[in-house]
């Protein structure tokens, strides 16, 4: 179900009209009858606005996709602002991709210093 579809649905069930949506946004009934269409691109701002509105976490507004992971980014005078947002899940296998990464690169620095005393070795032998 995409979140346009789900936004709707939940509107529904809550039993509020799109004016009174659009009221608890802040914004004009139109625009928010845009979100419902799917002719509007949500920001995570919005979709945050949404989640407490419903009473939802912000996922559970999300289209469905197997890899639990949101990406903005927002371009602006100041330069690109880059967001990631990840569920729980992949928050935790995020945090487990760094800490293989840590590992490698505690590995590679051991592995250089080895590699400079092998050589102090084999100068000293050469003398």
């Amino acid at each position: 179900m995409e979140t346009h579809e789900k936004i709707r649905l939940i509107r529904e069930l809550n039993k509020w009209s799109q004016e009174e949506m659009a009221e608890k946004l802040a914004m004009s009934a139109g625009g928010y009858a845009k979100i419902e269409r799917g002719e509007t691109q949500l920001n995570i701002p919005r979709l945050e606005q949404l989640a407490a509105i419903f009473k939802v976490d912000m996922w559970d507004l999300l289209k469905s996709s197997n890899n639990g992971m949101v990406l903005q980014i927002n371009e602006g005078d100041g330069g690109g602002d880059i967001a990631l947002y990840a569920s729980s899940d992949m928050a935790m296998k995020l945090e487990l991709l760094n800490q293989e990464l840590k590992h490698c690169r505690e590995m590679l620095e051991q592995k250089d210093k080895e590699i400079e005393l092998l050589r102090k070795l084999a100068a000293s032998v050469q003398k």
